[in-house]
């Protein structure tokens, strides 16, 4: 390496685990510059722009296009504040797959001596109880019965409605995935907001945590993969996208 503080656009692909060509890319779509170019031609890259390329890299983990990723770097302009939060998303994961790891094991293990097994322990890891704790904490422990209240108030007529609006929801979702529009588009958008809208008379206050959050179980939940089944491959990490980024441009914490 040239000195402690530059790192040539080989260093960087090389320690990565991607490409020159795909760092040169990101710099050509302004979403890594690098910290000079040199007379050669040959790009370089300080601390400030290794940071940078790892939050990058953090959001294309989320699955995020690089046109959202370039708006979410755009609107954390406080470094530190963005690190901790990828860490603690990253922290949650790791507890997460841990829980998973050992369910699995468990469900082998009994499942080769042939004993019973427990529900409770098989699914282990595989729950959405982080999106839960967020909204008791928020909203106090009775946000999911006022769902349940609101729900029960609901003629036949408009719970079948209210149904099918999510199906509808969901279908538009997987046309606008197929036609190849971009999930920060005008199109997926309005579409997003109709999920919103959709959302809101069974939660009181929906929040920026809670919107992404619960995009996030579009990938992570396997009970989500209806929508790859029914829309198409991508469709659900197309919604979750989508939700990422209408939180961020229109919701709050």
């Amino acid at each position: 390496m040239p000195n402690e503080t530059e790192w040539s656009i080989q260093d960087i692909a090389r320690s990565a685990g991607t490409t020159s060509r795909t760092l040169r890319h990101y710099g050509d779509i302004g979403l890594l510059e690098p910290s000079r170019v040199g007379n050669n031609g040959y790009r370089y890259y300080d601390q400030d722009a290794l940071v940078r390329l790892q939050r990058i890299l953090l959001l294309r983990e989320l699955g995020l296009s690089l046109p959202a990723i370039g708006e979410v770097l755009e609107g954390e302009q406080d470094t530190t504040a963005a690190l901790r939060t990828h860490l603690k998303w990253l922290e949650q994961e790791r507890q997460r797959l841990g829980r998973q790891i050992e369910s699995v094991k468990t469900t082998l293990r009994k499942t080769e001596r042939g004993e019973q097994l427990m529900a409770t322990e098989v699914f282990d890891g595989f729950d959405h109880t982080k999106y839960e704790k967020e909204v008791t904490e928020r909203w106090g422990a009775d946000a999911y019965k006022q769902g349940d209240r609101w729900w029960k108030s609901l003629s036949a007529e408009d719970k079948k409605a209210h149904q099918q609006e999510q199906k509808d929801i969901a279908a538009a979702f997987g046309e606008a995935r197929a036609q190849g529009l971009p999930a920060d588009g005008d199109e997926a958008q309005a579409i997003t907001r109709r999920l919103y809208e959709w959302l809101r008379p069974a939660v009181r206050a929906v929040s920026k945590g809670y919107f992404a959050g619960l995009g996030q179980l579009y990938v992570d939940d396997p009970r989500y993969g209806q929508y790859d089944e029914k829309h198409g491959p991508g469709t659900a990490k197309y919604i979750r996208d989508a939700m990422t980024i209408y939180a961020e441009r229109n919701l709050s914490e």
